[in-house]
């Protein structure tokens, strides 16, 4: 990671959960070279410390936050801690997810309430916080981390699948509704990306990762994703670059629903 200068976000500070691993993580590590002073959120302390810890040791601003995001009280934590530590907040990426592949049939009553909070939620909360900070301040950027299985469905994967689609829809409404705040609200919809979450998957469903990450690879550009690459399309936008789009689902897979 090249030392922070007049980057992209050059001036924002950013809120990024699920900022300890995998495209969080990535998104955390590319906002803070290009400019922004960002907070690290996850439940994971020593993962998300060392995030935190790299960004500094580059010459960024980074801080990590402990923070559970589907707990109201949490999220108005970080809300806080932002504009304590940094001064302001103009962008939040929400970013935490989980995922368990099992059908209606195979799924227990908690397991679907702990898929829906972590990755739906989530993001009604921290943008219930958010929002006011943003509007008083004459805008920001909200970039919501759905997937592709948002927009189409998958097998053995119904909470998931509802939560993501849930992401989007929630996405587009709050585009409507805090548009004339200055604030754009759109959604990454990544396709399967190299994470730990992706080999998590395969262990779910009693398959050898190995395989399964090859299986995930068919698809028109022949591999799955990596985090750096979603990374730069929630950076896009984010950054002015994207100043006049909201209300968008950004499909960046490789190809996988082009013939959906």
């Amino acid at each position: 990671m090249a030392a922070p200068d007049a980057g992209r976000l050059a001036g924002c500070v950013a809120i990024v959960t699920g900022g300890a691993s995998g495209i969080g993580r990535a998104v955390a590590v590319l906002f803070a070279r290009e400019g922004a002073a960002v907070l690290v959120a996850d439940v994971a302390e020593t993962a998300g410390a060392a995030v935190a810890a790299a960004i500094q040791s580059r010459g960024g601003q980074g801080v990590f936050e402990r923070a559970d995001v589907t707990r109201l009280d949490d999220c108005r934590r970080l809300v806080e801690r932002a504009q304590h530590e940094f001064g302001a907040l103009n962008v939040v990426v929400n970013s935490a997810g989980v995922i368990r592949r099992a059908s209606v049939l195979e799924l227990e009553e908690p397991e679907w309430d702990r898929v829906m909070k972590v990755n739906a939620k989530s993001v009604f909360l921290l943008s219930k916080c958010a929002i006011p900070v943003m509007a008083a301040a004459g805008g920001g950027a909200i970039v919501n981390v759905a997937s592709g299985w948002g927009l189409a469905g998958g097998p053995r994967a119904a909470a998931y699948c509802a939560s993501k689609g849930a992401v989007v829809l929630l996405t587009k409404a709050m585009a409507i509704d805090h548009g004339p705040q200055n604030i754009r609200v759109n959604c990454v919809c990544p396709g399967d990306t190299d994470t730990p979450m992706l080999r998590a998957e395969a262990t779910q469903l009693g398959q050898d990762p190995a395989p399964f990450v090859a299986e995930a690879a068919r698809r028109p550009l022949g591999r799955v994703g990596r985090p750096e690459e979603i990374a730069e399309a929630v950076l896009f936008l984010a950054s002015d670059a994207a100043s006049f789009m909201t209300g968008a689902a950004l499909v960046v897979d490789g190809g996988g629903l082009a013939g959906a």
